[in-house]
């Protein structure tokens, strides 16, 4: 991943996010639709509260024996045929599936939308070693026509609209194409087709590993990850190590809330399970399935005060009601998760000093909270983080400067009236440099009350 790197930059990348009207409109549309559809289908769930508690708990017992689960898993996928393999780094995992690739001379990759190759950066290895890699997920396929990062990690192409997205498949296809969304899904097939029928290799994610059969699981709404996993002779599966669900009863409850959570559906128009490559005599699916588990810092989290952020499904639906996403935009976070977890992960997996301003990135509102299908308890997260921030003395010395002596000022009863005094009467001198800080663009900061309640109730009759 490449972060922002400073609060400097984040800051700044916010501000071309706030100034870009024309992707500011197209997020606030697209991620009001997705919040009303999980809404409205979260609504007609029986007992929803009562399914987010039992997903909470069977993400909570998969991820706190994750070790042994994993071997579990391992050991009933390669039972099935697969040959899996752990990498422990994101570079690992890249040179891992170049080698596969190139020792099936792979000219040609076909991939399904996949986060977690956006993490480890795994097409542009695979172009440095000299192979075509596409896109097959419709937004996925956009942004790498128009050399994008995902602006959104279910919806990668959020911000583009239909005029975007009929130049870049105009260009592609060397002919315009109209604006109206048949013309543009049929340009987009037109396009794709060859490569979903001419690829050697198909790269896939996971959604979920089930633990008892070694399946995987693979939640879309394109069918493209039904070609790219039973066409090409070898697929490659691309999971986090901690995308694990014990049986296949607890992976009825996630599927139960994935897709609702994450478009408003009640089940996502396809959604497959995968066990060990193609068997004698059956007509579909690759000669060789190769799944590559990867840690690239997860492990780390086990036992550790975040360990609830691998819970995570990749729903989308924190983005979808985030404030600070909906008008920062992805950018800002840097070019692979973004929005309230993505606020979290990525410290996590980048190193806090690298991404310090992250975790102020947030109104700690909590509404990502109420929206996520698991209960992952974002804000406390991000206070830790903060914590974390001070601890580690990585905040800049005037901050933690700042932060010192307003806790020595307030640690006191007088020293807290004495300042309080002093801002009533500052107040009209510092209202200009006020009024210019981010805080108060959006809302008028009101006027200190010229008497304290403390001294108001002792003048009372």
């Amino acid at each position: 991943m490449s972060p922002p790197g400073s609060i400097t930059g984040f800051r700044t990348s916010a501000r071309v996010g706030l100034a870009d009207a024309h992707a500011r409109a197209a997020v606030a549309e697209a991620t009001d639709r997705l919040r009303d559809g999980r809404l409205a289908a979260w609504a007609t769930v029986p007992e929803v509260e009562a399914v987010r508690d039992r997903a909470e708990e069977v993400r909570q017992r998969a991820v706190d024996g994750l070790p042994e689960n994993l071997g579990r898993f391992m050991g009933a996928a390669e039972a099935a045929g697969a040959t899996v393999s752990f990498c422990s780094t994101g570079v690992e995992a890249s040179r891992l599936i170049t080698a596969l690739c190139s020792a099936a001379d792979a000219r040609l990759v076909a991939k399904s939308k996949s986060m977690l190759s956006e993490e480890i950066r795994l097409n542009e290895a695979l172009e440095a070693a000299g192979m075509r890699c596409v896109e097959t997920d419709l937004g996925e396929y956009l942004n790498q026509l128009a050399g994008d990062p995902p602006a959104h990690i279910l919806c990668p192409s959020l911000g583009k609209t239909a005029e975007d997205s009929a130049v870049l498949l105009s260009r592609a296809g060397g002919k315009t194409v109209p604006t109206d969304l048949p013309s543009l899904t049929r340009a987009a097939r037109l396009q794709l087709r060859e490569v979903f029928t001419t690829a050697d290799v198909g790269i896939t994610g996971v959604n979920f590993g089930v633990a008892e059969s070694g399946s995987l699981c693979l939640v879309t709404n394109e069918g493209n990850g039904r070609l790219v996993s039973s066409l090409p002779r070898l697929h490659i599966a691309l999971m986090g190590m901690e995308r694990l669900v014990l049986t296949l009863d607890d992976l009825a409850v996630m599927l139960a809330l994935l897709a609702s959570s994450g478009t408003g559906q009640r089940l996502s128009s396809y959604t497959t399970l995968i066990t060990g490559p193609r068997r004698p005599g059956e007509a579909d699916g690759p000669d060789e399935l190769h799944i590559v588990v990867v840690d690239n810092g997860r492990s780390s989290l086990l036992g550790s005060p975040y360990q609830a952020m691998l819970h995570c499904i990749r729903c989308g639906s924190c983005l979808n009601v985030c404030p600070v996403y909906r008008n920062a935009g992805a950018a800002a976070y840097g070019e692979v998760y973004s929005g309230p977890m993505g606020a979290v992960l990525v410290p996590l997996l980048e190193g806090l000093a690298n991404v310090p301003d992250l975790p102020h990135a947030s109104s700690l509102c909590r509404s990502c909270v109420d929206a996520c299908p698991v209960k992952i308890p974002i804000p406390d997260l991000l206070l830790e983080l903060r914590r974390d921030l001070v601890d580690r003395q990585v905040a800049p010395l005037w901050e933690r400067a700042a932060f010192a002596l307003w806790s020595l000022a307030w640690s006191s009863s007088v020293t807290y009236r004495v300042t309080a005094r002093l801002a009533r009467v500052l107040q009209p001198l510092l209202a200009p440099v006020v009024a210019r800080l981010p805080a108060a663009t959006q809302r008028r900061l009101p006027r200190l009350a010229l008497r304290t309640f403390r001294e108001t109730w002792r003048a009372r009759p």
